[in-house]
């Protein structure tokens, strides 16, 4: 259990709505409901990848970020539509709401999920669990949607938590149980651990918790760098990252991905213009100057670069911002090259605005860090 005195724990939460863009659009669309439904690009020609699938669609084996042309051969029948944006937009705000009903030290994570602190709630309810069946309910009394939730000390056991029971689930672990349940957890579920470093560990022989407690602090830092330090702790139970209602904004940036492959420069410098016109404008709007440039590119065989560029001074004027991205495109040598995907990213802001984490992206044009 970790240390501390338990008056001194605080009470996490975290919300992750249901299958959320899918879950809108069968609430929105009674045709829908009962069906396989994904949700993200469309099979035809090049086809997309899928953003989120009805349980109906994942039962045949559907996931986020599949190419919808796979998705459609695990599922013939499904039907696939566009995301809209602006309705999962209006929903993730009237969630937010209730949410603020009891605390203001939330932190999104995205449009569908959350961490809340109440540790120190507004209606003096004191129990989290209280708190988190409350939140449920609402979100299905007055959106028709459902929420998953887990709850605990820490953010990392929260985060996991709220993933065991969907849909509709609801999973406390408290301070004694931590530890045990850190053991048992398969490697891939750990923060930070990706489909590389998973494999990685595996060869090494550490498939659980239980097995990574056994390494020291300075092993993991060994073999995983700066982020063994965090699994030596979280794998005990210790997470002292607090939920931060507000970020600093490190870099403002805008990408489009196209429906079919940009093969000339004249195509490419196109886009560029309309990308660095978005980032311009976003960067107006925060009034914020970035002395970086960089260009971000994916090819038609999904390989991705960056490239960039520095100033002495901030800048965020079109002619300068458009001229470097293009100039950096071009020193990538381009021919004979496919492009799916274009973005412009600025950063290294002399101001540093802050920002609240619920602004997202829109449909294509979206921020995103490199």
């Amino acid at each position: 259990m970790p240390k501390g005195d338990a008056q001194n724990y605080r009470k996490i939460i975290h919300i992750d709505m249901d299958a959320f863009y899918a879950s809108v659009e069968q609430r929105d669309n009674p045709e829908y409901r009962g069906k396989p439904l994904v949700v993200g690009g469309l099979p035809e020609g090049r086809g997309g990848v899928v953003a989120t699938a009805s349980y109906e669609a994942r039962k045949f084996g559907i996931r986020s970020a599949m190419s919808s042309k796979q998705a459609l051969q695990l599922c013939p029948h499904a039907i696939f539509i566009r995301p809209r944006f602006p309705a999962y937009k209006e929903a993730s705000q009237k969630i937010r709401e209730i949410f603020s009903r009891y605390t203001d030290l939330i932190e999104p994570l995205s449009l569908d999920e959350a961490y809340l602190d109440v540790t120190s709630d507004k209606l003096n309810i004191g129990s989290a669990i209280e708190i988190a069946q409350q939140i449920k309910q609402a979100i299905k009394d007055e959106l028709q949607l459902t929420a998953s939730a887990g709850v605990s000390i820490n953010k990392f056991v929260a985060k996991t938590a709220s993933d065991i029971k969907k849909p509709d689930g609801l999973t406390f672990i408290g301070p004694s149980a931590i530890e045990a349940f850190m053991e048992k957890l398969p490697v891939e579920k750990f923060f930070g651990v990706g489909k590389v470093t998973a494999q990685k560990m595996k060869n090494m022989g550490l498939h659980t918790g239980d097995d990574l407690k056994k390494l020291t602090e300075g092993e993991l830092t060994k073999h995983f760098g700066k982020v063994g330090k965090f699994y030596y702790q979280i794998v005990r139970g210790i997470d002292n990252r607090e939920v931060q209602p507000n970020r600093e904004t490190k870099s403002l940036a805008a990408e489009d991905t196209f429906p079919y492959d940009l093969t000339t420069l004249g195509e490419m410098e196109e886009e560029l213009d309309k990308i660095a016109q978005t980032v311009c404008k976003r960067l107006q709007q925060y009034e914020l100057k970035g002395r970086t440039v960089t260009l971000k590119i994916k090819y038609s065989d999904f390989k991705q670069i960056t490239r960039n560029q520095s100033f002495p001074t901030g800048l965020n004027d079109l002619e300068t911002v458009c001229a470097t991205a293009k100039k950096l495109l071009v020193a990538t040598g381009i021919e004979d090259k496919k492009i799916r995907l274009l973005g412009i990213s600025l950063s290294n802001f002399n101001d540093v605005v802050v920002r609240g984490k619920e602004e997202k992206p829109t449909d294509q044009l979206t921020l995103f860090d490199f």
